[in-house]
């Protein structure tokens, strides 16, 4: 069995499945776990590792988009000499890894065509289904069973322990700076299983845009800065396009010393078997003394990092 991945979930699963083996390249995003350092990469993105900010991300995104329809290459010569039997990739979101309609079109071209396995998640559930639908493709149902078992079980410990909770606060995650996006797809069903009230996000639809004002006006109790492809040192350094706005000492998120900075990219936007431990974060930023193992300060600075309060 010879497995591609052009997506970096999709490569977890391989990875918590125990058949990092089974991969014979994945894409230029792919960075876990560290068994795949070393693989070939499939893809390239022109401004990958570029440190731009985010802003100049977007409008390249877009022009990009409307002027190609994607943002990725895949090295056609490489996938030829490769032969795979699986292709593992996706169609939720053309910013997030090739499309799936140029993926479809390129492995009807090769000698041996691959197998596409799509993800297309949009909630919790569906995660735990592409779990099983990985597997399954490259032989390994059993275990993707029990993978998806294992982490169905953690999931419902937090909603368990969640769930008579006195007091949801009311919650804001930001999954880009500028322009400010909230969270969509599965992240509000996680804020709510973690035991808080997400009031901008779109849940099990994709990320909106949403203006300062908006934002101002929902006057979260929690802001959880996670953005989408960012490490915390990474979104840190951009902060100050939120901090210098006009009424951020003002957010009660603030006042209360309750904003956090994720690791979006890890955590937050990757739906492999790591957005259980979103959820787990996330209970720790709701409910630091209900889920004390999770709060962000027994959590290192690379995952969460807690600002103190207004400038």
């Amino acid at each position: 069995m010879r497995v591609v991945s052009l997506v970096p979930a999709a490569t977890e699963i391989v990875g918590a499945l125990g058949l990092t083996e089974l991969l014979v390249a994945v894409s230029h995003d792919c960075d876990h776990p560290g068994a795949v350092a070393d693989l070939p990469r499939i893809t390239h993105c022109e401004i990958h590792g570029r440190d731009l900010p985010s802003v100049e991300i977007d409008r390249w995104v877009r022009e990009t988009l409307a002027a190609r329809g994607t943002l990725y290459t895949i090295d056609e010569p490489l996938l030829r000499r490769l032969a795979p039997d699986v292709i593992l990739t996706q169609r939720l979101c053309d910013v997030c890894a090739p499309s799936y309609g140029s993926v479809a079109a390129l492995a009807e071209t090769l000698d041996h065509i691959p197998r596409l396995v799509n993800l297309e998640p949009t909630s919790l559930a569906e995660v735990l289904g592409d779990v099983r639908s990985v597997a399954e493709a490259i032989g390994a149902a059993e275990r993707g069973t029990g993978l998806a078992a294992a982490l169905e079980a953690r999931i419902e410990a937090v909603r368990s322990r969640a769930s008579d909770t006195p007091h949801r606060p009311t919650c804001a995650v930001i999954e880009w700076l500028d322009p400010l996006f909230g969270g969509g797809h599965w992240g509000p069903e996680l804020v709510e299983i973690a035991g808080g009230a997400d009031l901008i996000g779109r849940p099990h639809a994709p990320s909106a845009r949403v203006t300062w004002e908006d934002l101002v006006a929902a006057e979260p109790e929690v802001l959880v800065i996670a953005c989408c492809g960012n490490d915390v040192a990474t979104t840190l350094r951009e902060l100050p396009l939120l901090t210098g706005r006009n009424g951020w000492g003002d957010l009660p998120a603030v006042r209360a010393g309750r904003v956090h900075v994720a690791d979006g990219s890890a955590y937050f936007s990757r739906p492999g078997p790591r957005i259980v431990d979103t959820l787990e974060i996330l209970a720790g930023i709701m409910d630091p003394e209900r889920f004390p193992e999770w709060a962000p300060s027994a959590r290192p600075d690379a995952e969460v990092t807690t600002l103190l309060g207004p400038p």
